[in-house]
This record gives C-alpha cells, structure tokens and sequence, in this order.
C-alpha cells in the first residue's frame, strides 16, 4: 500500500472530527469522571486529525520475541535492529520529556522507552492523551536500560485504539470472582494466571484430539438440535423452528446419533461436543458444558476403562508435564492404571452393610433409618443407587472406576454377565467429584426397546429427567449394532483436576450467569 493510501486512513473527514460522542452508561461517581476525561482526550485526537481507530498496524515481533532474541543483551547494550510492536498499555509513566510504557501483547509484556527529542514535540504531545488500556502501535530498536530490562527504543508510534472506559486498578487487579466471570475480557486484561489457566485447557483441548486420533479414533460432528431428546438422565432446553413448526430440544447428549454411525459400519468415532441440561449451577455444573463421547465397536467396558485412564494420563503429561496435580488440597496421581471397585463393594468398605445381600425391604429399612431422601422408585437398584450416592460418592479421593452398577441407573447399557440385578457400567470419581461415564453398550434390540418404553412411562409419570421413546434409534438398533463400548467424559471437570481449578467456571470462557441489572452495576462502580 502507498504512503498516500496510508494518508488517507490515518485523515478524518470533517463528519468523523465532529462526529457528536455519546456518553455511555457507567453509574455515578468516579468511574463516570474518568469516562468523561476520555471521552474529551478522544475528540481532541479527533481535533489533531488522528484517527483513534485505523484499520491496520503491520508489527514484525512481539515480546516474547524479543527477549527471547536479545536476552544476550547487557546493560545499556544497544542494537539497530527495528521492530514494530503493539499491545494494550498496562503501565505509563511521564517524566517530563522522557516517558517510559509497558504494554501488554498476546505473548506477554514488553517496556517502551519514549523521548521528545527522538520523536519530536508534536508527536510527543499525542502521548498526554494515551491512557492506560488504550492500544498503542511502536516501532524502534532495541536496548536494555541500567536496570536490567529489555525494551523497545520508540522512534515513532501510533495510536490503534482508544479506550473509553478505564481499566481496574492496577494494584489490585480484578479480585471480584463475579465479575471475573462476568466480564471475562477484563479477567484476561488484568490476571496473567485466568489467561494461563484458560490456555492450558486449550492445550489439554489439543491433547485430547491428538490421542484419540493416534487411537485410530475418527471424530464426527453430530447434532445440536434434537427432535427428540436421549442419552442421559437430564431436563432438556427447549426450542421452537418456525418454518418446520415443530419443537426442538438443545443436545443432552450425543450418544443416539453415535451409535447410529456403529450401526453404519463406523469402528471408532468420537465427538468432542456442548451438552446442555437445564439443571442446576455450582462448582461441578454449568448448563452448557463440554463432552468427549466416544463409541468403539467390538470392545467393551474393560477396554473403555483402559481408554479413559490412558486419556487421562496422556493429557495430564501434556499440559503439565506430570500427571499430578493439587485439588481441593489433594495432591492427585492421573497416572495409569487406576483403582477399581464394584459399587456393592464400595457399599460395604465404606457403609458397613452388605447390599448384595439384602433384600429391597432391608435396605429400604436401612435408608429409613439413616434418614436418607429417597424419591426414585421402589426398587432394590434404586436403594442401591442412593445409599452409594449418600454414604460413598466423597470417599473417592484418587481417581477411581466405581463399576457394576444396578440396572436401574440406565435404559443404555448391557446386564451384567454375570450377575443379571447389575449391568456392565462405569463411573470414574475423584475427590467426590464424577469424571466420566461408561458402557457396556446395549444392543439387543428387544431388551432396549423394553427399557426405553420403561422410560417413557416414568417421563409421563412425571420424572423430567427420564426420555421419550426415539423410534428412530430403536429402528436403527433393529439393523444390528456390533458389540460396543461407549464412554462420555467432563471434558470441563477434566481441566478442572488437571488444572488443580476447584471451579467449573475458572475452566469455561463464558461461564453461564444470571443477567446483572443497572442497579447492581451502579453498587459495584461505586
């Protein structure tokens, strides 16, 4: 592009110079004053025939490239070569000719180092109405000052935006955990450690396709909207299509369309997927949240175990370099194999009674007394279910399959071989909290058909989290599936335990959270 070309951008017609600034809505107090002074610094760059906001800055380097390639450097060495920089002003200290700034690009942070004298009076002035949190473009070489630091010696620079409102304190940073969540750009802006916590799910993202890929695993993209809803216990979102006129329902799960693709004559696929299930929200729940499903013809829960737990292993090694981390306190072993155990096992080691060999009344008389709330059906499963739910779920410190459940907790999966109350399913906990869920898949047509109409009749009876009937995925069980295991895996809890995070939102971007109205804007501001 020309100089000329370049003229122009930078020149503002006379409708943007005196283009009327509206004032946003920020409360009272000092947090308007500030967004009214720069709001008066932006029209007088707007006066200067400067365009606050150009289209392009071309930069040749960035911070971390440049301490990388001159970490050679002693004091007050000085070299010619030029770069062009740009980043978000974190830091900007005048001393009358001479100013000094730190800004902050996407790899880290780099100091400027500014004088009238090499960049002239008039450019010079353009620095008063820089604030922190605007964008600045540098270009000049490089040196590393008395003190020791690495920094760009400015020849010129440019404005690339200005930022009307001001940014947090800066001693203090972005403390509010509400707000970090809310406003999750100033979260990144002000806490060096939000944005590494977020990157390193990003790379434990990575790592995940990576060893499912060397697993001969193809990933797959299902659907988000469902006609009908399956594969998980769990109230679904609803939505309406105009065209169609039908009801729709957001993805609890996409294990009937999975399987669909065994049926086809897929081997191994995977979907790395959001779920949404109109729950509850804590430290473990997010209604939109992130899932790995996988299905692997010919293999069954005993080979999705060893998948689940070598996953694990794999991503932990990747992102951290280890596969320990510290949760909740607990310093955490990923590493494979994990411990194993049935859940009327863990009934006994931890409760004391002998489940397996009681009867539906004895352990119904059991939770009485413990005054356990019971408000699933009347059924020696279910009374299985709570009373490891209630007495067990927390024992579980390191990783831990609980296998063997009893029929009762799934419509999807095979009966046990040897032991028809149970079917062939596992759950991996750690610390209290569930990382996974697994099968044995279900593939026997009549059986599931049986189960699925099972289903219906409770979501008629009332229970919001049972499932209609899919007459299309039952159809396309009646074409044959091979044997299979599936497995759905956190993939937010994962990165919450490898991250040693005890908070599902400081592993999510955008946590879900309940609208903020003016009134409790206005209580924060001031």
């Amino acid at each position: 592009m020309s100089n000329e070309t370049n003229k122009k951008e930078k020149t503002l017609t006379k409708q943007e110079k005196t283009q009327e600034i509206e004032i946003p809505e920020t409360g009272s107090g000092s947090g308007q004053k500030l967004v009214e002074e720069r709001l008066k610094k932006l029209q007088e760059i707007r006066d200067m025939n400067i365009n606050p906001y150009p289209y392009k800055y071309s930069i040749n380097s960035n911070s971390e490239k440049i301490k990388e390639k001159y970490s050679h450097l002693k004091p007050e060495d000085h070299v010619k070569d030029i770069v062009k920089v740009a980043g978000r002003i974190m830091l900007l200290r005048r001393m009358g000719k001479v100013a000094f700034a730190t800004i902050k690009d996407g790899q880290g942070t780099i100091q400027l180092y500014l004088r009238s004298d090499d960049i002239g009076a008039e450019k010079y002035e353009l620095l008063k109405k820089f604030d922190l949190g605007d964008f600045i473009g540098a270009e000049g070489d490089i040196f590393r000052t008395k003190m020791g630091e690495i920094s760009v010696y400015v020849k010129t620079f440019e404005m690339l935006c200005k930022a009307i409102r001001p940014l947090p304190d800066k001693f203090h940073g972005l403390k509010d955990q509400e707000l970090k969540y809310r406003k999750r750009y100033l979260d990144l802006i002000m806490n060096p450690e939000s944005r590494a916590i977020l990157e390193k799910r990003m790379k434990m993202m990575h790592a995940i396709r990576e060893f499912m890929d060397k697993q001969k695993f193809i990933e797959v993209e299902t659907p988000i909207l469902h006609p009908i809803y399956g594969g998980a216990a769990a109230k679904p979102f609803k939505t309406f299509h105009n065209d169609l006129k039908m009801e729709l329902f957001l993805r609890i799960s996409p294990e009937l369309y999975l399987k669909r693709l065994i049926v086809g004559g897929f081997d191994k696929v995977y979907d790395i997927n959001k779920n949404f299930r109109n729950e509850g929200i804590d430290t473990t729940h997010n209604p939109e949240f992130t899932m790995l499903e996988a299905y692997w013809a010919y293999a069954d829960y005993n080979d999705i175990m060893k998948l689940t737990e070598d996953l694990y292993e794999y991503a932990a090694l990747k992102v951290n370099g280890t596969t320990k981390s510290t949760y909740k306190g607990n310093e955490i072993d990923v590493k494979a194999p994990w411990q194993r155990i049935t859940m009327l096992d863990a009934i006994k080691k931890h409760v004391g009674i002998d489940a397996g060999n009681m009867t539906k009344e004895e352990l119904k008389k059991f939770v009485e007394e413990k005054h356990v709330e019971f408000n699933k059906e009347d059924t020696w499963g279910n009374y299985i279910i709570v009373i490891f739910e209630h007495f067990c779920e927390d024992k579980f410190i390191q990783p831990t399959f609980v296998i063997d459940h009893p029929e009762e907790s799934t419509p999807l999966c095979k009966r046990h071989r040897k032991d028809s109350r149970l079917i062939e399913r596992f759950e991996p906990f750690c610390c209290g909290m569930e990382l996974a869920n697994a099968y044995s898949e279900l593939n026997d047509p009549i059986h599931q058909r049986k189960l699925l109409e099972d289903q219906a009749r409770q979501l008629r009876a009332g229970n919001e989290e049972a499932n209609p009937v899919d007459e299309d995925f039952l159809e396309a069980i009646d074409q044959g599936m091979p044997p299979t295991g599936g497995l759905g895996i956190g993939l937010d809890r994962m990165a919450m335990l490898i991250l040693g995070q005890e908070s599902i939102r400081d592993v999510i971007l955008f946590p879900t959270m309940k609208p903020e109205t003016q009134g409790q804007k206005n209580d924060k501001e001031n």
